[in-house]
């Protein structure tokens, strides 16, 4: 499969099997409409008005040597299927919802304003605990793990945090592994003491906010009613200053802020520079749901985007929009470009009661219910489900050129959206290929 594209003044052809990527000259760019349906003759005979047959035969020629060295109409023989559907379940990463309580009420918010549906409450540490030696006991040979704390708000609950860690540091080095931590905060809580801890034992952080002031305080509100931009950019802006690691302030746009390109760009000048701004994902009743008449704007967003992206990379600025971040030389391993984040596989969330789901958007939904770290036995019934839910048993996946850089997509929105975990979001589709074509564009841009 191959499939082409103009980005600005660049032809871009991708071979979507082989992973290729090429930019070429506008003659090999229009013979690829004909190269495996017609001659040479017929091909020449259609260009004829546009260039000479000397050049024509000369770039299917070159076309046929990419073809030839496997960078042109690969196939993908390479993908086994032992490599589609792991038969041994080892899980690597852990979203522990360590507060099931939140001091904002979002109006998006898919958690219930934390609740996620039951009683509020928090993670105790006993239970944690039993997480973590749940995470390292089947893990396997994998040597380095991955554990988020969420919420909720989990800094409602950073003591109980700051012993997890403590804890995951004192046990790992003794089982071979090497955990990595993440936490996920709306800031309110975020004062110095807790920023300094965060900066010091974290590897990754995620603050949240949606940009603008008058679209986050639209949004974003404490349980009360007020607005919560000024004090968490005060935080956010303290935090990062300090901060010597990974992070990224993510944002959620719907139909109240379609001009998310504003937001991204204002989040670049409160002086952050690694930036998320997701699209909502709710049913179409929600009001300001995203749906199909709003993608023409969204798609003029991501293209606005990507010029600033442009733009500040050539002024030499830091800058990272997160959709637009793309390995053209590795990428992901062959197994995460297959099934994606290894819900319900490789990932799963723990409630504070110690309740087991395939993922943290999982969570509260009782169908998808795995287990509970104090059962005796842990099976995890739905592995079967989730492990053969990859690019290569969805129809609408095996046709797509994105199947890739996609990886089917999320399954807890392929669920919300049309209640099955097999049928991708489609509006979300769209969304990521334009995205992918950005990605691949800037770089092709910046690097000609």
């Amino acid at each position: 499969m191959v499939y082409k594209y103009k980005f600005k003044e660049n032809n871009i052809v991708l071979d979507v099997n082989s992973g290729a990527v090429h930019t070429v000259e506008e003659i090999v760019y229009d013979i690829l409409d004909f190269y495996k349906i017609e001659t040479e003759e017929a091909i020449i005979e259609k260009l004829k008005d546009k260039y000479s047959r000397t050049a024509i035969l000369e770039a299917v020629n070159d076309i046929r040597e990419l073809e030839s060295a496997g960078m042109l109409y690969s196939d993908d023989s390479h993908i086994s299927m032992e490599m589609l559907e792991q038969k041994e379940p080892v899980i690597k990463a852990m979203c522990l919802h360590v507060a099931h309580d939140c001091n904002m009420k979002c109006r998006y918010c898919f958690g219930d304003q934390g609740a996620f549906e039951g009683e509020r409450s928090l993670m105790p540490f006993d239970i944690g605990k039993k997480a973590i030696d749940f995470l390292i006991e089947r893990s396997g040979t994998r040597r380095n793990l991955e554990i988020d704390f969420f919420g909720g708000e989990p800094l409602m609950n950073f003591e109980v945090v700051k012993q997890l860690v403590e804890y995951g540091r004192s046990i790992e080095s003794k089982f071979g592994k090497c955990i990595r931590f993440t936490i996920t905060t709306n800031g309110i809580l975020l004062d110095d003491e807790k920023a300094d801890y965060i900066n010091g034992c974290m590897d990754n952080v995620i603050l949240s906010i949606d940009g603008r002031p008058e679209v986050n305080d639209n949004m974003r509100k404490t349980s009360n009613g007020k607005g919560t931009y000024k004090t968490i950019v005060r935080n956010f802006k303290k935090f990062v200053d300090k901060r010597d690691g990974l992070y990224y302030v993510r944002g959620t746009f719907t139909k109240e802020n379609l001009d998310f390109s504003n937001d991204v760009a204002h989040l670049s000048e409160c002086g952050f520079n690694s930036i998320s701004v997701e699209p909502v994902v709710l049913p179409a009743s929600v009001p300001f749901a995203l749906d199909e008449s709003d993608l023409d704007k969204i798609m003029e967003e991501y293209d606005r985007l990507a010029d600033l992206c442009i733009e500040k990379e050539k002024k030499g600025k830091t800058f990272e929009f997160f959709h637009f971040n793309i390995d053209l030389e590795q990428g992901p391993c062959v197994i995460k470009r297959l099934s994606g984040c290894g819900a319900g596989t490789e990932y799963i969330a723990v409630s504070p009661e110690g309740d087991i789901y395939p993922c943290h958007q999982f969570v509260g939904n009782k169908k998808y219910l795995i287990g509970n770290l104090k059962d005796d036995q842990y099976k995890n019934f739905l592995y079967e489900q989730f492990n053969s839910a990859h690019i290569y048993n969805k129809e609408e996946c095996r046709k797509c050129w994105a199947k890739f850089y996609c990886s089917g997509g999320c399954h807890a929105n392929a669920l919300n959206i049309n209640g099955d975990i097999m049928k991708p979001y489609v509006f979300g589709c769209e969304l990521e290929r334009k995205r992918v074509k950005c990605a691949i564009g800037i770089k092709a841009e910046l690097y000609k």
